[in-house]
């Protein structure tokens, strides 16, 4: 695999961070959104939900997710961070809308499944390409701002559905996940500049030693170990991201609360998975990625076992305020760690691979609450269950070693990497400012 610098328009670093902030607000706005209409998805008579089926389509959500950060680890070096970036958000966009308009609850899992298709590519390429441009002492300071606009979209889901549901239909919050995306596509492409590790114009060529997949590459020795923990962390983590985003509001039912304030509660969750990502970012390029990844899990672990004692109000949202920042924040925080510690030309497939496989747990996330509450089981094991992987994500993230990879057989151009270094904001003709 061969770089080069792109030629991009000039822009500030600011600006290239803002806009991937606003990729990671739709996804984040698409993937919260359903978890918040799953209550009226369900009182709904014409699309004859039930909660088996509603956590089947979940689940779905997940594929499509699992399938698309697959094709971002194998083609993001091959054909770019910027073009994968661009059709994955153009095609959750479509799926958006498709759910907007279906009549029937099968049809609206396979729009589902094409949403998830669309975030599964976004996800992996815009923490990449950030990375990628981002110099290396602020690259987890900077993977958590741009995800921290994932929190923001993802808290507009609940907190349009408190004020619109349930006096109006659940579609129009799908038609409201599309309109940003009309504007961002078109605005992005004229600005965002190509990654400076991307193949050159030349490199429609096969990767060193035809690992068409970066699979190869990461099972090699030195690799192998980290790969591997890196996959089942993620497992953990997006098993929590999806089963408690597409089952909270429904759990608090559940426990009593009204719709309402089972959504301002969900707010209060991505509020503090926004700070966590933030304040997690800045801490982890002082003191290092790893103990702020274990602490957050560990955190997230505590905070729903408080929830499920059922605590005063103001103990109640401060639960959920913690518990995003651990569980929602870990999980992002965890692909900054992925990012920060493999070397330039593996970044991209390890983080596609990572959240391509961490996908199984978030397929068995919305699974396993929709089990836990459609069988005898109180609400309380609810909190119990989601907290056992938290603490299992803490304990592998903290044993995750050091990577020792070979470069590529092609190597990277040290003048382009040298350049995507300087944090500096000086010199307008550079691709890197961040």
């Amino acid at each position: 695999m061969t770089t080069r610098s792109a030629a991009p328009p000039v822009l500030a670093g600011r600006t290239v961070l803002v806009l991937a902030a606003l990729f990671a607000a739709l996804e984040g706005f698409d993937l919260a959104v359903y978890g918040v209409t799953v209550p009226s998805l369900l009182h709904d008579p014409g699309m004859n939900a039930d909660k088996g089926s509603a956590g089947t389509v979940g689940s779905l959500v997940a594929v499509g997710m699992l399938v698309g950060a697959a094709l971002s680890a194998a083609f993001i070096r091959r054909l770019g961070s910027r073009r994968m970036l661009f059709a994955g958000a153009a095609l959750f966009s479509l799926g958006m809308l498709a759910c907007a308009l279906v009549g029937s609850f099968t049809v609206f899992g396979v729009a589902r499944l094409v949403v998830g298709v669309g975030l599964g590519v976004v996800l992996p390429t815009v923490t990449a390409y950030v990375a990628d441009l981002s110099a290396p002492e602020r690259r987890s300071r900077n993977v958590g701002i741009m995800m921290a606009g994932y929190a923001t979209g993802a808290l507009l889901a609940p907190l349009l559905g408190a004020a619109l549901l349930p006096e109006t239909s659940w579609r129009w919050l799908y038609v409201i996940g599309v309109v940003p995306a009309v504007v961002l596509l078109p605005l992005a492409w004229r600005r965002l500049p190509e990654s400076p590790v991307t193949p050159s114009a030349a490199g429609a060529a096969q990767p060193a030693g035809g690992d068409l997949f970066g699979l190869r590459s990461l099972f090699a020795p030195g690799v192998r170990v980290a790969t591997l923990l890196f996959w089942v962390v993620s497992f953990c983590g997006l098993l929590l991201v999806f089963g408690i985003s597409t089952w909270l509001p429904t759990i608090m039912q559940t426990a009593g609360y009204t719709l309402g304030s089972s959504l301002l509660q969900t707010a209060a969750m991505w509020v503090g998975a926004g700070v966590g990502m933030v304040v997690g970012g800045h801490v982890a390029d002082r003191v290092g990625i790893k103990p702020v990844v274990v602490a957050a899990f560990l955190v997230g672990s505590v905070g729903l076992l408080v929830m499920s004692v059922r605590p005063a109000l103001g103990v109640l949202f401060l639960a959920m305020f913690v518990s995003g920042l651990g569980f929602i924040g870990s999980q992002v925080l965890t692909n900054a760690f992925i990012v920060t510690r493999y070397p330039d030309h593996l970044r991209g497939p390890a983080i596609g691979w990572a959240l391509s496989v961490g996908r199984l747990g978030a397929i068995v996330g919305p699974a396993m609450g929709a089990a836990i509450l459609s069988s005898s089981l109180t609400v309380q094991w609810s909190f119990y269950l989601f907290a056992i992987p938290g603490v299992v994500g803490a304990a592998l993230a903290a044993v995750v070693p050091a990577i020792r990879a070979a470069q590529p057989r092609e190597g990277v151009d040290p003048a382009s990497v040298a350049a995507a270094a300087d944090p500096a904001e000086e010199d307008p003709s550079s691709a890197r400012s961040l």
